[in-house]
């Protein structure tokens, strides 16, 4: 019985985190898309270009593991092809570009294993501010773009 304890008060439960595990979907063309992330709060604090998410360095563009890019099909992004599969998604945010990174390393825990030399394809976009806080990191897929919405900032790429 005390094993049996043990064990389950090692076990992460990730619906109890404060950043709970998030997910998005939608279509480009006839690929499918999918991000699972983690959704951290703002909760008072700044976020882009803070200790939190400084510019200039790699984030793993949510919280907890890695968040996960998937597509069921080739696709382009910002006009570059990616092939099919499941990628580490990071994004390097700046004040006025980002990098938007896709790596072959899915399966990890933040970015504290992230290697440049993995990366598939990189592509630089544009933030933009929002028209209000945005609370909860969130992921939209439609209209032929990702978009990222957290704290005042808004960042879209094209996906075809």
């Amino acid at each position: 019985m005390i094993a049996t304890s043990l064990a389950a008060c090692g076990q992460d439960n990730k619906e109890s985190r404060p950043s709970p595990p998030a997910k998005a979907t939608g279509k480009a063309g006839n690929a499918t898309i999918t991000i699972d992330y983690s959704a951290p709060s703002v909760k008072g604090r700044k976020i882009f270009g803070s200790d939190m998410v400084p510019y200039g360095k790699i984030w793993r563009a949510g919280a907890n593991e890695a968040t996960v890019f998937e597509t069921d099909s080739d696709i382009t992004v910002e006009g570059q092809p990616l092939p099919k599969g499941k990628y580490g998604f990071f994004a390097i945010p700046g004040e006025t570009e980002w990098v938007i990174i896709f790596n072959k390393t899915w399966n990890q825990w933040g970015s504290f294993r992230y290697k440049q030399e993995e990366d598939v394809l990189r592509v630089k976009v544009k933030p933009a501010k929002t028209s209000g806080l945005v609370e909860k990191l969130e992921y939209s897929v439609g209209g032929g773009k990702v978009t990222i919405r957290w704290e005042n900032t808004e960042v879209s790429f094209g996906v075809k």
